[in-house]
């Protein structure tokens, strides 16, 4: 690794306060010094690298200027944090970041008060901050105290529906408030939308820059040599939708848009709004994501999340693939079925590479929609283009899906409309923790009328599933499958159609019986050759289907073994429930049948790998055999011998 970088002033600092006794020239140095430990840190553990270097100036200002932890400082999903970790006491940890016992790659409240607000998912920040506000004004408590709130939040995070709701009741209750809209023009993927056309808008004229410094309103506000230029500006840009006008229509005096990384207008502009200020404010920066690392600025995503990299050349050093990912088949089997059917269309939210439709996107661009972050509107425009005659997969990552749960009940499966919901990130997910895990959509799609819920075991089973969702007109249908790469099976050339509500048999055995639902059916395979050399052979099916469930392949396991143990990717009260539920309206405990299910444990689980993640769930393969040779009594057996 290279050496770490010379931060004489950053050595100094081991919380915000310390940024107070600083002059403004040392304030640039230390963003100078905290932009190379943030680019040194990331390049040993991986990490979201380009938001971070995008926010050094401002964090270093809102530091300096504001008074943390009282006043309560709101990263909007967190992805821009590691500098502001630095910053409050975690410095000797960042090289732990998104590792087992490590730090979070986002805010978490049990981590620092510092963090008073954790997210993971984006559009929060607002609300949280006006919340803060609220509980201030009446007489709250809470650690650290109550003070201002700040939310920063990017122009991605803005597009959402829930950022607005949050902006409308912010202005309407007329707390005092700061939100700073981090407009660095590149969200995960390029923002998309009118709200983003707007903001382009405001600072596309390059002769008005200084000019808009303040279009509109909150003139009093600002320092003396902003307001001759604020003057001017309101004659010039008369009738365009600019300065501020929409966030202004909410109630927020609106103040920029300002160079986010020059730190003589940040610090004056913070402090004089942080004096005066009486109502909401809204501050317009704009910044530019990955800013100061050659490698991340010149990156197409402006590394927006990274594995390890070597500093001086930027050269990410990524573990070489055995197989191809989940993602990259799903997106390529939806391009080949989209080529025979042009009712085809794709829908995503504001994640267009991570869910594979960027393959989709480049061949069928008409078809292929990016509907921001907005899952909720996505969901229902899906539903709508399925009553409309076309055939849309609507492919969200499972934890963003929860977003969207109400319109997934209300406007697609009340309606019985055929959306197809490709679900990635199914399961434990590494890295980025409890907030990205796809613990719940089993549980949350199965308990719906009428919806389909497929689990893919391997890479050749989700391309039958793509095909088999192309098919299906008969009402919704989903598939889930994990992030990650497959486990090397041979694709097939062509997706075949599976028989809804039909599993496959993989290993016949006796005693016990292993029903897998999803890609856990590596590992039972893993745990049957174990419990082969005890002299256990058990049977192996892949259920391929929650709902509707195989009946008559689980009644008939259920009636050849003596035990049957489920196993899935998912919380308590999905496949295994519904099988439990089957078996129980059968009557079939009555006679005797040992039924066990693994299923994720009751907790959230931390950040570590993914094989570690599943280890604190007892859900590998040494689990899996321990768990047949306890139902079977084997264990027992063995220690009374000894």
């Amino acid at each position: 690794m290279s050496a770490k970088p010379h931060t004489p002033l950053l050595d100094q600092v081991h919380l915000p306060e310390d940024l107070k006794r600083f002059s403004d020239s040392e304030l640039t140095q230390l963003a100078h010094e905290l932009r190379s430990e943030t680019i040194s840190a990331v390049s040993e553990t991986g990490g979201h690298l380009g938001a971070g270097l995008g926010v050094v100036e401002l964090t270093v200002a809102l530091h300096a200027v504001f008074d943390m932890p009282r006043d309560k400082l709101v990263w909007d999903v967190g992805h821009q944090c590691y500098p502001h970790k630095i910053l409050t006491g975690r410095r000797d940890r960042i090289r732990t970041l998104r590792t087992e016992g490590g730090l979070s790659g986002f805010t978490k409240r049990s981590e620092s008060v510092f963090d008073p607000f954790g997210a993971a998912h984006s559009s929060t920040s607002i609300s949280a901050a006006l919340g803060f506000a609220v509980a201030r004004d009446l007489g709250g408590q809470c650690d650290g105290g109550l003070g201002d709130a700040i939310a920063v939040i990017g122009d991605g995070s803005i597009t959402a529906g829930m950022a607005y709701e949050a902006m409308n009741n912010a202005g309407h209750l007329g707390k005092r408030m700061f939100v700073i809209l981090n407009d660095n023009d590149m969200s995960i993927a390029p923002p998309v939308g009118a709200m983003s056309e707007y903001l382009s808008r405001l600072y596309a004229g390059e002769p008005f820059q200084e000019l808009k410094s303040a279009a509109k309103g909150a003139v009093s506000l600002l320092p003396e040599p902003f307001r001759e230029g604020a003057k001017r500006a309101k004659d010039m840009l008369k009738g365009m939708a600019v300065g501020g006008t929409l966030f202004e229509q909410l109630g927020f005096s609106y103040v920029g848009p300002i160079d986010g990384h020059d730190m003589s207008q940040l610090l004056p502009l913070l402090r004089t709004l942080h004096q005066r200020a009486t109502g909401p404010v809204l501050l317009h920066v704009i910044t530019k994501k990955g800013k100061g690392y050659a490698p991340a600025e010149s990156a197409r995503d402006k590394g927006h999340a990274t594995a390890k990299f070597d500093v001086v050349t930027g050269k990410q050093h990524k573990a070489p693939s055995n197989a191809p990912s989940y993602t990259s088949v799903f997106g390529q089997a939806l391009v080949e079925a989209a080529a025979e059917d042009s009712r085809i269309c794709a829908v995503t939210a504001a994640m267009p590479d991570g869910t594979g439709l960027n393959l989709f996107a480049e061949r069928f661009p008409s078809r292929c929609f990016d509907v921001a972050i907005a899952e909720q509107h996505g969901v229902t425009f899906s539903a709508a283009l399925a009553a409309g005659g076309m055939k849309p997969f609507c492919a969200i990552y499972s934890t963003f899906l929860q977003r969207g749960y109400d319109q997934v009940v209300h406007d697609v499966a009340i309606q019985r409309l055929p959306v197809r919901f490709a679900i990635d990130r199914a399961g434990l997910v590494g890295a980025d923790g409890a907030t990205h895990a796809g613990s719940f959509d089993i549980a949350f799609m199965a308990n719906l009328p009428g919806m389909v819920v497929m689990a893919a075991a391997d890479e050749a089973e989700l391309k039958h599933m793509v095909a088999t969702a192309a098919a299906y007109d008969d009402g919704p249908i989903a598939f889930r499958y994990p992030r990650g790469e497959g486990v090397g099976v041979e694709l097939p050339e062509k997706g075949e159609l599976l028989e809804i509500g039909k599993g496959r048999m993989v290993q016949d055995g006796s005693r016990v019986a292993l029903l897998s639902f999803g890609t856990r059916l590596d590992e039972v395979r893993k745990a049957a050759e174990a419990l082969a050399a005890k002299g256990i052979t058990p049977t192996i099916a892949d259920a391929r289907f929650a709902k509707p469930l195989d009946m008559e392949m689980i009644l008939d396991l259920a009636a050849n073994h003596e035990a049957l143990i489920t196993i899935e990717e998912g919380a308590v009260g999905g496949f295994g429930s519904h099988v439990a539920q089957l078996l129980a309206e059968e009557g079939v405990f009555d006679s005797g049948l040992k039924y066990r299910s693994m299923v994720l444990p009751d907790t959230f689980i931390d950040q570590a790998s993914p094989k570690t993640m599943y280890d604190v769930a007892a859900m590998n393969a040494e689990h899996i055999e321990a768990k047949v040779l306890d139902v079977l009594g084997v264990a027992s057996l063995d220690s009374k011998r000894a």
